[in-house]
């Protein structure tokens, strides 16, 4: 890495997230989030409500983030924003402010892949996490994407397998819709699955080839269950739901580790780095870890609050093109569907 003193202020604001951080030769100095609680209400997204949550929350979180660094906005190096993939409207607060303040301070701006973000925040200088050595396959598994990617260096990457419908957090979170739990889904399955036996129940496993992902299918089945299960007793969801989850988790956590398997023995790669916010997942974790000693894996799994939608992501992989001088123009757009 460079012998120079870098700034970098990162925006990441593709989803309901509005965050911020700075990032000073790859050690992170600030990393502030502002959720959008007002999602709840609706069991989900929406878009233009997010828009507006972001206009609101930009200015403060990007203050707080230079603030609470210690330093001064003129000492930035350069400013790092999302570009893509995610909504719209969100992004086009993002990339809208980064581009003002660059073109302010009259500095370079630099563009950024929110799934090169889950990947390369593996490679933040955080005490007591590993980084993983080239090359390494990623999977990146949120609320919406469900990717393995084949890691050759910072900026050679290949997607190998990926969702042909949907993510695997949206396949939690529609579980726990059926089954009456709160939005986002996801973790209180988590822990109410740990109290529970996950072979109640049995859920089939979509039948994808090669190393594509599909949870559709499986949303349904567990709809139908619940259906059927219902009719015949009442008071089934209460009387079983940490059984439920439990069986629900299992299933999605084989389905993931099937995939890791095969493409583990297709590439011959046994490094794997994980991100995105299901990472945060308990069940997955354990997985993986067990992965290590059943399969010889080497597993990599980045601190907790660089696993879901953050702006410390965004700020090391803009800190990373920085040293190679990868910058963007003024006249760049934000991509509702970036590839990697």
């Amino acid at each position: 890495m460079s012998s120079q003193n870098i700034y970098i202020l990162g925006i990441e604001s593709s989803c309901d997230d509005t965050a911020a951080s700075v990032i000073y030769n790859g050690r992170i100095l600030s990393n502030v989030v502002a959720s959008q609680k007002i999602h709840e209400a609706y069991g989900g997204v929406v878009p233009e409500l997010a828009s507006r949550a972001h206009q609101q929350n930009i200015v403060p979180v990007v203050h707080q983030a230079i603030e609470k660094a210690g330093i001064k906005k003129e000492q930035l190096n350069a400013i790092a924003f999302t570009k893509g993939p995610g909504l719209m409207g969100s992004l086009l607060v993002g990339t809208s402010f980064a581009k003002s303040l660059a073109y302010g301070l009259n500095i370079p701006l630099i563009d950024v892949n929110h799934m090169q973000g889950h990947i390369l925040a593996h490679f933040i200088d955080e005490d007591g996490f590993e980084k993983p050595p080239f090359p390494f396959l990623a999977m990146t598994i949120s609320g919406g994407h469900t990717q393995i990617v084949k890691v050759e260096n910072y900026f050679d990457m290949t997607v190998i397998g990926e969702t042909i419908d949907d993510a695997v957090g949206e396949a939690f979170d529609k579980s726990g819709k059926i089954l009456g739990l709160g939005y986002p889904a996801g973790p209180e399955i988590d822990r109410r699955a740990a109290l529970g036996n996950p072979k109640a129940f049995q859920f089939t496993k979509p039948k994808v080839d090669g190393l594509n992902f599909s949870f559709s299918g499986f949303k349904t089945a567990v709809l139908y269950f619940i259906q059927r299960e219902v009719k015949a007793n009442p008071n089934f969801i209460e009387e079983n739901l940490n059984d439920i989850c439990a069986s629900i988790q299992y299933t999605i956590i084989g389905i993931l580790i099937d995939k890791l398997k095969l493409a583990t023995k297709q590439t011959g790669i046994k490094h794997i780095a994980i991100g995105g916010g299901v990472s945060a997942n308990s069940g997955i974790r354990n997985a993986l870890k067990d992965g290590e000693q059943k399969f010889g894996w080497t597993t990599y799994i980045p601190k907790f609050e660089f696993t879901t939608d953050n702006a410390a992501m965004i700020a090391i992989v803009g800190y990373l093109k920085y040293l190679e001088g990868d910058f963007a123009e003024q006249d760049v757009v934000a991509s509702a569907r970036l590839k990697i």
